[in-house]
Protein backbone atom coordinates (compact mmCIF):
# COMPACT_ATOMS: atom_id res chain seq x y z
CA UNK A 1 0.00 0.00 0.00
CA UNK A 2 1.31 3.71 -0.99
CA UNK A 3 0.50 4.93 2.75
CA UNK A 4 2.50 2.08 4.44
CA UNK A 5 5.37 2.80 2.24
CA UNK A 6 5.79 6.31 3.40
CA UNK A 7 3.99 6.35 6.99
CA UNK A 8 6.13 3.11 7.75
CA UNK A 9 3.10 0.93 8.76
CA UNK A 10 -0.08 -0.21 8.44
CA UNK A 11 -3.82 1.74 8.96
CA UNK A 12 -7.14 0.52 8.47
CA UNK A 13 -8.74 1.66 5.37
CA UNK A 14 -10.98 4.38 7.05
CA UNK A 15 -8.06 5.70 8.52
CA UNK A 16 -5.64 5.80 5.41
CA UNK A 17 -8.99 7.54 3.92
CA UNK A 18 -9.22 10.53 6.10
CA UNK A 19 -5.28 10.81 6.01
CA UNK A 20 -5.10 11.29 2.37
CA UNK A 21 -7.95 13.95 2.48
CA UNK A 22 -6.37 15.93 5.13
CA UNK A 23 -2.99 15.45 3.36
CA UNK A 24 -4.67 17.07 0.22
CA UNK A 25 -5.27 20.08 2.09
CA UNK A 26 -2.69 20.40 3.78
CA UNK A 27 -0.44 20.16 0.47
CA UNK A 28 -2.61 22.67 -1.41
CA UNK A 29 -2.04 25.03 1.85
CA UNK A 30 1.55 24.03 2.10
CA UNK A 31 2.51 25.42 -1.72
CA UNK A 32 0.28 28.39 -1.46
CA UNK A 33 1.94 29.51 1.58
CA UNK A 34 3.73 33.10 1.73
CA UNK A 35 7.26 32.95 1.66
CA UNK A 36 9.75 35.38 3.29
CA UNK A 37 10.63 38.24 1.11
CA UNK A 38 14.34 37.92 1.64
CA UNK A 39 16.71 35.03 0.95
CA UNK A 40 20.13 34.89 0.56
CA UNK A 41 20.65 31.94 -1.24
CA UNK A 42 18.19 29.61 -3.48
CA UNK A 43 19.26 26.15 -4.37
CA UNK A 44 17.28 24.35 -7.46
CA UNK A 45 17.17 21.07 -8.53
CA UNK A 46 15.42 18.29 -9.83
CA UNK A 47 14.87 14.67 -9.62
CA UNK A 48 13.07 12.12 -11.87
CA UNK A 49 10.65 9.89 -10.65
CA UNK A 50 8.32 7.13 -11.92
CA UNK A 51 4.90 8.33 -12.36
CA UNK A 52 1.85 6.45 -13.95
CA UNK A 53 -0.45 8.53 -16.01
CA UNK A 54 -2.04 6.46 -19.12
CA UNK A 55 1.78 4.53 -18.67
CA UNK A 56 5.24 4.62 -16.88
CA UNK A 57 7.18 7.30 -17.58
CA UNK A 58 10.18 9.32 -15.60
CA UNK A 59 8.96 12.70 -14.72
CA UNK A 60 10.52 15.65 -13.13
CA UNK A 61 10.45 16.57 -9.52
CA UNK A 62 11.15 20.37 -9.35
CA UNK A 63 12.49 21.34 -6.01
CA UNK A 64 13.57 24.81 -4.49
CA UNK A 65 15.66 25.47 -1.07
CA UNK A 66 15.58 28.83 0.12
CA UNK A 67 18.78 29.92 3.05
CA UNK A 68 17.88 33.45 5.18
CA UNK A 69 20.00 35.68 5.23
CA UNK A 70 20.81 34.48 9.16
CA UNK A 71 21.46 30.92 7.61
CA UNK A 72 18.17 28.51 7.98
CA UNK A 73 16.76 26.97 5.13
CA UNK A 74 13.99 25.54 4.38
CA UNK A 75 12.05 23.88 0.93
CA UNK A 76 10.18 26.75 -0.51
CA UNK A 77 8.18 24.51 -3.35
CA UNK A 78 8.03 21.50 -5.40
CA UNK A 79 6.70 21.00 -8.54
CA UNK A 80 5.64 17.64 -10.38
CA UNK A 81 5.59 16.69 -14.24
CA UNK A 82 7.32 16.76 -17.51
CA UNK A 83 10.77 16.89 -18.23
CA UNK A 84 12.97 19.61 -16.74
CA UNK A 85 13.80 22.26 -18.65
CA UNK A 86 15.02 25.89 -18.67
CA UNK A 87 11.12 27.37 -19.04
CA UNK A 88 9.84 24.71 -16.40
CA UNK A 89 12.47 26.76 -14.11
CA UNK A 90 11.02 29.93 -14.96
CA UNK A 91 7.49 28.73 -14.29
CA UNK A 92 8.91 27.53 -10.85
CA UNK A 93 10.64 30.58 -10.44
CA UNK A 94 8.01 33.26 -10.80
CA UNK A 95 5.46 31.01 -8.42
CA UNK A 96 8.35 31.33 -6.02
CA UNK A 97 8.34 34.95 -6.36
CA UNK A 98 4.31 35.08 -6.56
CA UNK A 99 4.14 33.72 -2.89
CA UNK A 100 6.75 36.59 -1.93
CA UNK A 101 10.23 35.78 -2.33
CA UNK A 102 10.92 38.89 -3.91
CA UNK A 103 14.85 39.43 -2.83
CA UNK A 104 17.41 37.00 -3.99
CA UNK A 105 21.20 37.40 -3.71
CA UNK A 106 22.79 34.09 -5.02
CA UNK A 107 21.13 31.23 -6.68
CA UNK A 108 22.81 27.54 -7.14
CA UNK A 109 22.17 25.35 -9.40
CA UNK A 110 23.91 22.68 -11.85
CA UNK A 111 24.70 23.18 -15.92
CA UNK A 112 20.99 22.65 -17.51
CA UNK A 113 21.54 24.76 -20.13
CA UNK A 114 18.64 28.19 -19.77
CA UNK A 115 18.65 27.95 -16.16
CA UNK A 116 20.81 30.68 -15.48
CA UNK A 117 18.80 32.89 -18.10
CA UNK A 118 15.32 31.67 -16.24
CA UNK A 119 16.92 32.40 -13.29
CA UNK A 120 17.45 36.42 -14.36
CA UNK A 121 14.39 36.46 -15.82
CA UNK A 122 12.58 36.51 -12.54
CA UNK A 123 15.60 37.70 -10.31
CA UNK A 124 17.63 39.86 -12.79
CA UNK A 125 19.53 41.63 -9.51
CA UNK A 126 20.62 37.68 -8.26
CA UNK A 127 23.96 36.62 -8.74
CA UNK A 128 24.42 32.92 -10.09
CA UNK A 129 26.38 30.15 -9.22
CA UNK A 130 27.31 26.88 -11.18
CA UNK A 131 28.00 24.01 -9.59
CA UNK A 132 31.59 23.61 -8.81
CA UNK A 133 31.39 20.21 -7.73
CA UNK A 134 29.27 18.86 -11.14
CA UNK A 135 32.24 20.74 -13.55
CA UNK A 136 34.78 18.92 -11.45
CA UNK A 137 33.32 15.85 -12.13
CA UNK A 138 32.47 16.32 -15.72
CA UNK A 139 36.09 17.59 -16.59
CA UNK A 140 37.30 14.45 -14.54
CA UNK A 141 35.03 12.16 -16.63
CA UNK A 142 36.27 13.48 -20.17
CA UNK A 143 40.47 12.99 -19.07
CA UNK A 144 42.00 10.14 -19.24
CA UNK A 145 42.80 8.47 -15.93
CA UNK A 146 46.18 9.00 -15.63
CA UNK A 147 45.88 12.24 -15.50
CA UNK A 148 43.26 12.39 -13.08
CA UNK A 149 44.69 13.06 -10.19
CA UNK A 150 46.48 15.91 -11.61
CA UNK A 151 44.25 17.88 -13.72
CA UNK A 152 41.72 17.52 -10.07
CA UNK A 153 44.41 19.00 -8.14
CA UNK A 154 44.82 22.01 -10.77
CA UNK A 155 40.84 22.50 -11.03
CA UNK A 156 40.91 22.88 -6.56
CA UNK A 157 44.01 25.05 -6.96
CA UNK A 158 40.73 27.53 -8.92
CA UNK A 159 38.11 27.16 -6.57
CA UNK A 160 39.83 26.91 -3.21
CA UNK A 161 41.18 30.31 -4.13
CA UNK A 162 41.24 33.21 -1.63
CA UNK A 163 39.66 35.35 -4.19
CA UNK A 164 38.46 35.98 -7.93
CA UNK A 165 41.91 37.42 -8.62
CA UNK A 166 44.01 34.56 -7.04
CA UNK A 167 41.81 31.85 -9.05
CA UNK A 168 42.12 33.54 -12.16
CA UNK A 169 45.53 33.25 -11.97
CA UNK A 170 44.92 29.52 -11.03
CA UNK A 171 43.00 29.25 -14.03
CA UNK A 172 45.82 30.88 -16.34
CA UNK A 173 48.05 28.12 -14.92
CA UNK A 174 45.50 25.30 -15.70
CA UNK A 175 45.36 26.12 -19.16
CA UNK A 176 48.82 26.84 -19.93
CA UNK A 177 48.59 23.25 -18.61
CA UNK A 178 46.48 21.57 -20.34
CA UNK A 179 45.80 23.37 -22.87
CA UNK A 180 47.66 21.43 -25.91
CA UNK A 181 46.36 18.32 -24.70
CA UNK A 182 42.79 18.95 -23.46
CA UNK A 183 42.04 22.16 -25.59
CA UNK A 184 38.32 21.67 -25.00
CA UNK A 185 38.48 21.44 -20.81
CA UNK A 186 40.41 24.17 -20.95
CA UNK A 187 38.50 26.41 -22.89
CA UNK A 188 34.97 25.03 -21.33
CA UNK A 189 36.59 25.66 -17.84
CA UNK A 190 37.51 29.93 -19.63
CA UNK A 191 34.14 30.21 -20.54
CA UNK A 192 32.45 28.93 -17.46
CA UNK A 193 35.07 30.30 -14.92
CA UNK A 194 32.66 33.83 -13.52
CA UNK A 195 29.80 31.69 -13.08
CA UNK A 196 31.86 28.85 -11.50
CA UNK A 197 33.64 31.59 -9.21
CA UNK A 198 30.75 33.67 -8.11
CA UNK A 199 31.19 32.22 -4.55
CA UNK A 200 34.27 34.14 -4.19
CA UNK A 201 32.11 37.65 -3.85
CA UNK A 202 30.69 35.87 -1.16
CA UNK A 203 31.86 36.41 3.08
CA UNK A 204 34.74 33.54 3.33
CA UNK A 205 32.52 32.10 6.11
CA UNK A 206 29.80 30.56 3.75
CA UNK A 207 31.79 29.61 0.96
CA UNK A 208 31.88 25.78 1.33
CA UNK A 209 27.56 26.35 1.45
CA UNK A 210 27.65 27.85 -1.83
CA UNK A 211 30.08 26.41 -4.47
CA UNK A 212 28.47 23.38 -4.76
CA UNK A 213 24.50 22.33 -4.85
CA UNK A 214 25.09 19.90 -2.56
CA UNK A 215 22.90 21.00 0.25
CA UNK A 216 19.52 20.47 -2.02
CA UNK A 217 21.46 17.24 -3.35
CA UNK A 218 21.17 15.69 0.08
CA UNK A 219 17.70 16.43 0.23
CA UNK A 220 17.09 14.69 -3.54
CA UNK A 221 19.15 11.59 -1.88
CA UNK A 222 16.55 11.65 0.82
CA UNK A 223 13.18 12.17 -1.37
CA UNK A 224 15.05 8.77 -3.58
CA UNK A 225 15.45 6.72 -0.88
CA UNK A 226 11.91 7.29 0.79
CA UNK A 227 10.95 6.28 -2.57
CA UNK A 228 12.86 3.48 -3.83
CA UNK A 229 10.99 0.86 -2.49
CA UNK A 230 8.35 1.65 -5.12
CA UNK A 231 8.25 0.91 -8.93
CA UNK A 232 6.34 3.47 -9.81
CA UNK A 233 4.25 6.23 -8.37
CA UNK A 234 0.21 5.74 -9.12
CA UNK A 235 -0.51 9.47 -9.35
CA UNK A 236 0.70 13.15 -9.45
CA UNK A 237 -1.45 13.19 -6.65
CA UNK A 238 0.48 10.50 -5.03
CA UNK A 239 4.04 12.07 -5.62
CA UNK A 240 3.09 15.35 -4.39
CA UNK A 241 1.97 13.70 -0.93
CA UNK A 242 5.24 11.61 -1.28
CA UNK A 243 7.28 15.11 -1.43
CA UNK A 244 4.95 17.03 0.90
CA UNK A 245 5.52 14.78 3.80
CA UNK A 246 9.29 14.62 3.66
CA UNK A 247 9.56 18.36 2.61
CA UNK A 248 7.55 19.03 5.79
CA UNK A 249 9.29 16.94 8.04
CA UNK A 250 13.11 18.56 6.70
CA UNK A 251 11.63 22.08 7.51
CA UNK A 252 10.52 21.04 10.66
CA UNK A 253 14.06 19.84 11.45
CA UNK A 254 15.98 22.69 9.80
CA UNK A 255 13.82 25.31 11.60
CA UNK A 256 16.13 25.37 14.47
CA UNK A 257 19.49 23.91 12.55
CA UNK A 258 21.59 27.35 11.08
CA UNK A 259 23.78 26.66 8.36
CA UNK A 260 27.10 26.43 9.19
CA UNK A 261 29.18 29.81 8.78
CA UNK A 262 26.17 32.33 8.25
CA UNK A 263 25.72 33.45 11.86
CA UNK A 264 29.31 34.85 10.99
CA UNK A 265 28.21 36.34 7.18
CA UNK A 266 24.92 37.93 8.56
CA UNK A 267 25.85 41.00 8.98
CA UNK A 268 27.80 41.11 5.74
CA UNK A 269 24.99 39.33 3.87
CA UNK A 270 22.79 41.85 5.17
CA UNK A 271 24.79 44.70 3.52
CA UNK A 272 25.03 43.15 0.44
CA UNK A 273 20.89 43.14 0.20
CA UNK A 274 20.90 46.91 0.90
CA UNK A 275 23.12 47.66 -1.60
CA UNK A 276 21.16 46.04 -3.79
CA UNK A 277 17.73 46.35 -3.33
CA UNK A 278 17.71 48.77 -1.41
CA UNK A 279 16.18 49.52 2.53
CA UNK A 280 13.72 46.61 4.03
CA UNK A 281 10.98 48.50 5.40
CA UNK A 282 9.46 45.42 7.91
CA UNK A 283 11.04 42.21 8.53
CA UNK A 284 8.78 39.23 8.76
CA UNK A 285 10.54 36.35 10.94
CA UNK A 286 8.71 33.39 8.97
CA UNK A 287 10.80 30.59 10.61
Amino acid sequence: NFLEHILGHAYAPGTISNITDVVIEDIRAWQERPLQKRYAVLYLDGTYLKLRRDDVANEVVYVVIGVTEDGYREILGFYVGGQESSLGWEEVLSDIYRRGCEEVLLGIFDGLPGLEEAMKAIYPKADVQRCVVHKVRNTLNKVRKKDRSAISEDMKAIYRSNSKEEAEKQLDAFCDTWQKKYPKIAKSWREDFYVLTTFLNYPSSIRPMIYTTNIIERTMKEFKKRLKTMNSLPSEEAVEKVIYMISDECNTKWSTRRLRGFKEASPELHTMFEERYGSQTETEEKR
